[in-house]
């Protein structure tokens, strides 16, 4: 029996906690919330998500459908109790936020081996630990970590999307579908905009009023989730070509939009739904003035309004090898957003991984680099090994796995020879390294 401390509760440091103490090792989990709340989180629930309730795609010929299977391979906790609290979404595992959150916490907090300690660490753990606080590591583990690093850390700007109630949405100015017909239709409310609808909108966007900035150090974004408004400033159609994109969403009368806002339902009973693509930054009052225009959200009452936030990662290139150790310690590894792996389904994909490997080395067994080839080994090679100067978040891509030596020409036909690669290689290179798989799951749907 050996003490093991994993800092930060979210997807990865829950999932680091899990596979530790599933391993037989005494785990002391250090999460600060509710004592002290991050600018973005809203409870004390472990695994809380912030920014969205989906998981995206679920195709195997899509990156994070071929790196969700892997994982269910591995015993992902996370992944499991996703399953367990899927709620409509389409071709995507979505989720109902508060009930996975709750589960999430009963499963950690009842494991007999895991001790949950509510409290802020100031200091990178002596021993054995996962330190998986995120992008929103609190300034004092921030400088810490920096410390004792070596290296500075870059910084972008995040955001995340309202949500507003089902019963303050005016039904009868909405019509459900999901693009081109893929998935549930009832998973996408779709808020359509005539021409003058759109353009009173985006005017408004534009001289919508946001949060002072004087607190945060510069203004550089995260190109995969930039706000609302920040789109909204590159051009009157940059939206209509973006999150309010009418292609593939046609009205019952068979006439497309001009543009549409698509809500997608935070619970399975539809009470709570988010504005997709809608994250933002404006000063709440500004929120609701702006987004009322919308036909659909005249009386929309705000159960949560957009946020903006300060996020932060390492230059993990220069810090920690594929297996998620860090090159100074090999008993300290890092896990989740805060190594450079954007997205949920990323995040616990990294605490997986570094619990697996912490507890191979406490057993005096080597890591786990998994193969190029597969979801895992080509997210977290990239993670490990890119280009210092140039490196950024990045979710699982098919770009970072070992390219294909003789590809089919047809990029449909690609996709699918990788992901079949990547799952042989997988459970090759399992067998070879001795480690037990769950049986594979039920075969998921292919599309976007």
């Amino acid at each position: 029996m050996t003490d093991v401390t994993v800092v930060g509760g979210g997807l990865a440091g829950s999932e680091a906690a899990w596979q530790l103490a599933e391993r037989g090792l005494r785990v002391r989990l250090y999460e600060m919330r509710p004592l002290r709340m991050s600018p973005a989180h809203h409870t004390g629930e472990l695994a809380e998500l912030v920014c969205s309730n989906t998981f995206r795609s679920e195709a195997l010929d899509h990156p994070v459908g071929l790196l969700k299977a892997e994982m269910r391979r591995l015993g992902s906790l996370i992944i499991r109790l996703g399953d367990r609290h899927r709620i409509p979404g389409g071709t995507a595992l979505t989720l109902d936020r508060d009930r996975f959150s709750a589960d999430v916490t009963d499963h950690v907090a009842g494991h007999p081996r895991i001790e949950i300690v509510r409290a802020e660490l100031t200091q990178v753990p002596e021993g054995p630990a996962v330190v998986a606080t995120g992008p929103l590591t609190s300034p004092g583990l921030h400088d810490a970590i920096g410390s004792l690093l070596g290296e500075g850390d870059l910084a972008y700007w995040d955001a995340a999307s309202p949500i507003v109630t089902g019963e303050s949405i005016d039904w009868s100015k909405v019509y459900f579908a999901s693009r081109y017909g893929k998935g549930e239709a009832e998973a996408f409310a779709n808020c359509p905009m005539t021409p003058e609808e759109y353009d009173t909108f985006w005017q408004a966007l534009q001289g919508a009023e946001g949060h002072a900035r004087e607190t945060f150090e510069d203004e550089r974004y995260f190109e995969a989730c930039l706000p609302v408004e920040v789109l909204a400033r590159r051009g009157q159609d940059t939206l209509r070509f973006g999150p309010m994109r009418p292609v593939g969403l046609r009205q019952p009368d068979g006439s497309r939009p001009h543009a549409v806002l698509q809500l997608r339902r935070e619970d399975r009973e539809g009470t709570l739904w988010n504005l997709v693509g809608c994250q933002t930054g404006l000063r709440f009052g500004e929120q609701e003035r702006v987004f009322r225009l919308i036909p659909a959200l005249r009386q929309a009452e705000f159960e949560r309004y957009g946020v903006i936030h300060r996020n932060t990662f390492l230059k993990s290139p220069a810090i920690l090898l594929p297996t998620l150790q860090t090159r100074l310690r090999q008993d300290l590894f890092f896990a989740g957003q805060i190594v450079g792996s954007e997205g949920y389904v990323e995040a616990a994909a990294g605490g997986l991984v570094a619990g697996i490997n912490l507890a191979r080395v406490l057993r005096g067994d080597s890591p786990l680099a998994w193969p190029a080839t597969t979801a895992i080994g080509g997210l977290f090679r990239y993670v490990a090994s890119s280009d210092q100067a140039s490196f950024q978040p990045m979710h699982v891509a098919f770009g970072l796995m070992e390219p294909l030596p003789d590809p089919p020409k047809r990029k449909e036909q690609r996709k699918a020879a990788m992901a079949e690669r990547a799952m042989r290689d997988f459970v090759a290179f399992a067998a070879g390294q001795g480690v037990e798989l769950a049986a594979a799951g039920p075969a998921a749907p292919s599309g976007p």
